[in-house]
C-alpha cells in the first residue's frame, strides 16, 4: 500500500491522489482488522505489495489498485494499459503472476458493444502475461466516470523464500534504474494531446513519445528479475516508479528499507523525446509519473551482470548509485554537488494534464 501524494492541507480545496503518508499512518496503518501470523508484509509506505502465507513454504504476493481506462486511447491501448498498472505492481514481488479479480463500475452510456470490446482486450493483455481473471463484478452505475471505473487485486504466487518487497535493500547494493525517468507522463502527454505536441516538437518527435505507450509496465523487467535471482543470488528489492517519479520511488524505496542513498542524477537514463516532452510543459522528468520505470536494488557482484541481462531483452537500465546506512542519508549527485534527495511529494504530472485537458476543451 505505497503512496506519497499531494501535500496534507487545512484549507478547503478538495484532496485528489493518494492520501499523504501523515494521513495513512493516522487513519489506515493503525487500523487493519484482524491479526493474522500468516501476514508476512503488510501495509507500508512504499511497498507495493501485501504478502501472505497460504501453504508451508508457499506465499500469495497481493495488490489492489483501480481500474483506470481512458477511452480516449482507444479501448486495446486503454484495456492494455489498465491490466499492466494492475500486474506490473504485484511482479514487483518478483513471484509468478496468476490471478486477477475485477470490479467494473462502469457509466451509464457505455454500450454492450463497447463493453465486449473493451473486456476482450483486457481479457487478452490478463492472457499475454499469464493471468487468469478468477472473479469480479460489472455493473453500470449513475455517477461513475472514466477513468476511475472500478477496482482489481493482482495476485502472484511462489515460495515464500522466494519474494521480494522495497523494504529489502541493504547497504551496499547497487540501484538499477530501467527505461529512464518520466516515460508515463511522456506517453499519456502524447497519447492524449498528439496533434498538439506534433505541431510544437515536431512528427519525430510526438511519434517516439507515443511509441513509449506500451512501455508503461514493469512485468517484462521483473520477470527477467525473477530468472537472473532473486535475494542473495542477485535483485533484492523492486519498486515501481509512479507517482513523485524516479526521485519520490527512489525515497520510497529508501525508506521502506530504513536506509540511506547515493543517487547520481546524471547517471539516470534520459530519453531526447522525453527531455523535450518535459521541458515544453514544463514538468521535472526526474519527479513526474513513471510506471514503467523499474527501481532495483542489486548485490553488488551482480549488478552489471542484471543490466547485460535486461539489455539482452531489448531494455534499457543503469546503475544509478548505491545504497548506503541510514546514518548516511539520502544523497543526490549532480553536477559535482551534493544535494539531499527528497520526496518532491506533489507531482507535476496531474496539474499540467489538468491544465491542458482544460485548454483542449476550451479550444
Amino acid at each position: 500500500m505505497e503512496g506519497y501524494s499531494h501535500t496534507e492541507e487545512t484549507d478547503s480545496r478538495q484532496l485528489t491522489g493518494k492520501v499523504t503518508p501523515e494521513l495513512f499512518e493516522k487513519i489506515i496503518y493503525r487500523k487493519l482488522g484482524a491479526k493474522d501470523s500468516d501476514v508476512l508484509v503488510g501495509p507500508r509506505h512504499g511497498v507495493d505489495v501485501g504478502v501472505v502465507r497460504v501453504a508451508e513454504g508457499r506465499a500469495m504476493a497481493l495488490t489492489t489498485d483501480p481500474v483506470f481506462v481512458v477511452p480516449a486511447y482507444g479501448w486495446e491501448r486503454a484495456a492494455w494499459f489498465a491490466v499492466h498498472i494492475l500486474a506490473s505492481d504485484a511482479a514487483t514481488s518478483g513471484l509468478p503472476l496468476k490471478w486477477m479479480t475485477v470490479d467494473l463500475n462502469l457509466p451509464p452510456e457505455i454500450s454492450d458493444n463497447d463493453l465486449s470490446t473493451l473486456w476482450e482486450a483486457f481479457s487478452n493483455a490478463c492472457s499475454d502475461i499469464g493471468i487468469s481473471v478468477v472473479a469480479g463484478h460489472t455493473a453500470r452505475y449513475d455517477g461513475c466516470n472514466w477513468p476511475m471505473v472500478g477496482g482489481a487485486t493482482c495476485l502472484a504466487v511462489g515460495d515464500e523464500s522466494s519474494y521480494v518487497t522495497p523494504a529489502m535493500a541493504m547497504p551496499g547494493h547497487q540501484v538499477v534504474i530501467t527505461k529512464g525517468a518520466a516515460i508515463e507522463a511522456t506517453a499519456l502527454f502524447a497519447a492524449t494531446f498528439p496533434d498538439r505536441l506534433r505541431q510544437a516538437l515536431g512528427n519525430q518527435v510526438q511519434s517516439s513519445a507515443e511509441s513509449l505507450f506500451k512501455q508503461m509496465s514493469v512485468v517484462k523487467e521483473a520477470s527477467i528479475a525473477s530468472s537472473f535471482g532473486l535475494r542473495d543470488q542477485g535483485v533484492t528489492s523492486m519498486h515501481d516508479a509512479t507517482e513523485g517519479g524516479v526521485f519520490g520511488g527512489l525515497v520510497e524505496l529508501a525508506n521502506a528499507s530504513e536506509v540511506g542513498i547515493r543517487i547520481v542524477k546524471e547517471a539516470i537514463p534520459l530519453r531526447p523525446e522525453v527531455d523535450a516532452v518535459c521541458s515544453h510543459i514544463g514538468i521535472d522528468p526526474y519527479t513526474s509519473i513513471s510506471e514503467g520505470t523499474l527501481i532495483a536494488t542489486v548485490v553488488p557482484s551482480r549488478a552489471r551482470e542484471f543490466v547485460s541481462a535486461l539489455a539482452d531483452a531489448g531494455i534499457e537500465s543503469a546503475i544509478v548509485g548505491e545504497i548506503l546506512p541510514r546514518s548516511e542519508g539520502m544523497i543526490l549527485e549532480s553536477g559535482g554537488e551534493r544535494i539531499p534527495l527528497a520526496h518532491p511529494g506533489l507531482d507535476p504530472f496531474w496539474d499540467a494534464f489538468s491544465n491542458w485537458a482544460t485548454a483542449e476543451q476550451e479550444s
